[in-house]
Formats: C-alpha cells, sequence, structure tokens
C-alpha cells in the first residue's frame, strides 16, 4: 500500500463515525420522512402504511389551522426584523463602544440566552397572569387596565406576547453575532471617516452597517430557520391556544402528530417546512450576495 492510499484509508476511518452517525440521525430521519408524508399511518409499528399519494400535502395546504399558524410565524418573522435585529445591533454597539461597564452590559444583556427556555416562558407566564402577575399589580397601582389583560388568552395578543419575550430572549445571542462583526472593523477606518467630518450616526450608517453584512446574513438566515421551527416557547407559554390562536406549524405538526396520530399528515408538514426553509435560505442568501456583486 503506498503512502498516498495508506493517507486516504486513514482519512476515510477517521470520517467514517461521522458520517454514520449523520446518515442515521439526518439523511435517514429526512427521506423516512418524505416517504411517510405519501403515506396514510396512525404510529404504531405494526400497523400497516396506507399509500394516498398527495393526499396529505392537499389536507395540509387546504386547512385553515396549517395557514393561520403560517400567519403567527409571519409575525415571528416580523418581529425578528423589526424589533430583534435593531435591538441586537444596537446592544452590540454599546458593548464594543469604549464606554465603562460594557463586561457587565455583556453578561447582563447575554444572561437571558444562558436561562432554558422553559424557564423562560414559564417566568413570563408568570408575569403576564391577570390576576397576580407583576404587570397586573403594576396596572392596579397606576390604575392602568390594560396592564390587567389576560394577554396569553386573547387571541392576537397571545402571538404577539410570546413574540416580544422571544425578542427579549434571544437579544444577548444576536448581539454578539453583530459585535463580532463590528470588532473586525478596522479602526483606521473610523479615524479616516472623522478626519473627514463623518461622525456619530454616519459613522453607524456609513461604515459600521455596510461592513456589518455578513452577520446582517448570518442573522437573516438564522432569523428564517429559527421562526419556522419555533416550538418550544409557544408550547411552554400557550401551547398554541386558546383554539389554536397561536399555533406555529411545529405545534401544528406535533398535535397532528401525538395527538391525532396523523402521521403522514405531520409529515407532509415537516417536508413543506424543509422546503421553505431551504429555499428562503437560499434566496437571502443570494439576495446579500447579489449585493456584493454590484
Amino acid at each position: 500500500m503506498t503512502k498516498k492510499t495508506s493517507d486516504i484509508v486513514i482519512s476515510v476511518l477517521f470520517l467514517l463515525p461521522s458520517v454514520v452517525l449523520f446518515a442515521l440521525f439526518i439523511v435517514y430521519p429526512v427521506f423516512n420522512t418524505f416517504y411517510l408524508s405519501f403515506h396514510s399511518w396512525k404510529g404504531i409499528y405494526v400497523s400497516p402504511k396506507i399509500f394516498i399519494g398527495l393526499t396529505n400535502y392537499s389536507n395540509v395546504l387546504t386547512s385553515r389551522s396549517f395557514w393561520n399558524s403560517m400567519l403567527n410565524i409571519f409575525y415571528f418573522a416580523l418581529g425578528g426584523f423589526l424589533i430583534l435585529m435593531p435591538l441586537a445591533f444596537c446592544l452590540a454597539l454599546l458593548i464594543t463602544s469604549e464606554l465603562r461597564g460594557t463586561r457587565i452590559m455583556k453578561a447582563a444583556f447575554f444572561m437571558p440566552v444562558m436561562l432554558s427556555t422553559t424557564a423562560v416562558a414559564l417566568m413570563w407566564v408568570y408575569i403576564l397572569n391577570p390576576s397576580f402577575g407583576i404587570l397586573s399589580q403594576i396596572g392596579s397601582a397606576l390604575n392602568w387596565k390594560f396592564l390587567k389583560t389576560d394577554f396569553l388568552s386573547t387571541p392576537g395578543l397571545n402571538v404577539w406576547s410570546v413574540v416580544l419575550v422571544n425578542e427579549w430572549m434571544y437579544a444577548g445571542y444576536n448581539m454578539l453575532i453583530f459585535s463580532a462583526s463590528l470588532v473586525a472593523i478596522p479602526q483606521e477606518l473610523y479615524e479616516s471617516a472623522e478626519i473627514d467630518g463623518c461622525t456619530g450616526f454616519g459613522r453607524i450608517v456609513h461604515i459600521s452597517i455596510p461592513l456589518s453584512k455578513e452577520a446582517f446574513k448570518i442573522f437573516s438566515i438564522l432569523c428564517i430557520t429559527g421562526c419556522l421551527k419555533v416550538f418550544d416557547i409557544i408550547w411552554a407559554m400557550t401551547r398554541g391556544g386558546p383554539n389554536h390562536t397561536s399555533d406555529s406549524p411545529a405545534t401544528y405538526l406535533y398535535n397532528e402528530a401525538f395527538t391525532f396520530k396523523f402521521f403522514g399528515k405531520s409529515s407532509a408538514i415537516a417536508v413543506i417546512l424543509l422546503i421553505l426553509g431551504i429555499s428562503l435560505s437560499l434566496l437571502v442568501n443570494r439576495f446579500f450576495t447579489g449585493k456584493d456583486e454590484t
């Protein structure tokens, strides 16, 4: 065996465990989900899988509950781009500035990310409780009746309540993405801009934002894919209720599979989300790549 062949064999042997695990836990489940999406199956191993073609996809795409869950995902994406992105970028500007106390700020802003989603969700459930929650108590003290609203049980308000809690939780994580981009900008650019009279907000608009384009691309892809698969915070705060008004596609999929035992239909939902996530990620990547070429 030659040295080159020996190196190839050794490389393959080192890669083999990762490839096997990837095939078992990623590739096989994806193909199996795709296969199940064309069948009717109750989730029992011995029960037959009945081929029904595109019926599951038809049932999903004509379901009002599915489109309501997609609308809720649109609200999450809207909150992500209009609230979370500016907030995270401003926090990044703050912790990369020359102000005192930036170390404490970093720890404080990042702390919600270190908590489990369930803990954060339950904390906010108690805060928003209309009977004994702290928000309700503040409303009583100031005679602000709107603070005594049952936010998590009122259709429309329940979705936005979860959205705002989600932005509060992940602001610190996305702050790190933007701050990593900001600290990589050469200080000489800021000094040159200052000589040319570009100071203050102008530096942010003309230097910080354009040179953080890669961070904005990463944020956009993570935001879109994260919104499509959001499950835990909704399930912990509202369980998709009341009457499925705060459902996401993931909670809708969970109920179809594990509550109603429609595993074929839930697989169809999963395939639709997978295709949608890949397509939107490619579109975002193409958008930023196209802007780089101009």
